[in-house]
Formats: C-alpha cells, sequence, structure tokens
C-alpha cells in the first residue's frame, strides 16, 4: 500500500475517489479514516447554522484592519453577503464594537454541503486612545465596513494616584 492509497481524494481533483477504485477492506486505516470524517460531518452538520465555524477557526469574525493615523483610526471590517441593515456598531467606554447576524440563504433541508458560516457575530476592539465620538463615521460599501473615528483633542485620564494611609488621591496622566 502507498501514501496515496490513504488519501481520499485524487491528486488532480477535489472528487472523491469511488470506493470501488479502492480495497478497503484490505485496509483498516482506510476504514477508519473513512469512519472519523463520516463522524467529524455528522456532529458539524447538526450543528445548523454553522455559527461555530469562525470560533474554530481561531480568529475573529469578522476580519478586521485598523489603520492609526494622526487624525484618529480608521477601521475595515469585512462583511461579505452582509447588508448595513444587518450591522450594528457602538463605542463604550474605549471600546468599539460590531454585531450583527447573517443569515442563511437557504433552509438545512435545502442545503446539502457549505463552508459558509451563519448566525450572530460580535467583535469588540479596545481603542488606542479616546476618539470623539460624536464625530465617527461609518460607511458601507461592496460587503466592507469603513468606519473612521477622529481623535480627540482632550488627553485621557490615564491613570490615577492612589493615596496610601487616607491621604488624598489626585488624578495624574501618564
Amino acid at each position: 500500500m502507498s501514501v496515496r492509497d490513504l488519501i481520499p481524494w485524487g491528486r488532480s481533483t477535489n472528487a472523491p475517489v469511488p470506493s470501488r477504485m479502492r480495497d478497503e477492506s484490505a485496509s483498516p486505516f482506510l476504514t477508519l479514516h473513512r469512519e472519523m470524517n463520516r463522524l467529524f460531518d455528522d456532529v458539524f452538520s447538526g450543528l445548523g447554522t454553522g455559527a461555530l465555524a469562525p470560533a474554530m477557526r481561531g480568529l475573529g469574525w469578522p476580519s478586521v484592519e485598523v489603520v492609526e493615523t494622526e487624525q484618529g483610526l480608521r477601521v475595515s471590517a469585512e462583511l461579505p453577503g452582509l447588508d448595513e441593515k444587518d450591522v450594528e456598531l457602538t463605542i463604550e467606554d474605549g471600546v468599539l464594537t460590531l454585531r450583527g447576524e447573517k443569515r442563511a440563504e437557504t433552509t438545512d433541508k435545502e442545503r446539502g454541503y457549505t463552508e459558509r458560516s451563519y448566525g450572530r457575530f460580535e467583535r469588540s476592539l479596545a481603542l488606542p486612545f479616546a476618539v470623539e465620538e460624536d464625530k465617527a463615521e461609518a460607511s458601507f460599501k461592496n460587503g466592507v465596513l469603513s468606519v473612521t473615528l477622529p481623535r480627540s483633542a482632550k488627553a485621557p485620564e490615564r491613570g490615577r494616584r492612589i493615596a496610601i494611609n487616607g491621604g488624598t488621591s489626585q488624578a495624574t496622566a501618564h
């Protein structure tokens, strides 16, 4: 048996090799491989909407890009398949939060196989400096959300001196 016999698809295409082309009864490894694939397919297809797919990737979804400029921050988020009505943006306590929901275009019964993910999402980004929240602007075009956050002119209070033995405390910027 060669290593190629262990691979369940053809080298030139991603199409599965028909089972009659390999002698599975002669190899317990191929049988184990097929059963493990079936087990994982059953488990993950049973989750329905595929909402765990972003978490399984180990990365936050949606993918974002943050650019710091002299004027402030520019945040871009890739949201393919969504409209602006599907997305909500908030700024609170120095955190920009992006949340929404990506809905399936077909029902689970109609869908045979999918690698797309659906469901609710939320992504929070801690802002590296104070911004003028009332001057923030956002636009949505071609599945990309762009947010511009102007830098605040006032220096934020970044530290606080804690009094020892009941003395007075003072706020100090660091």
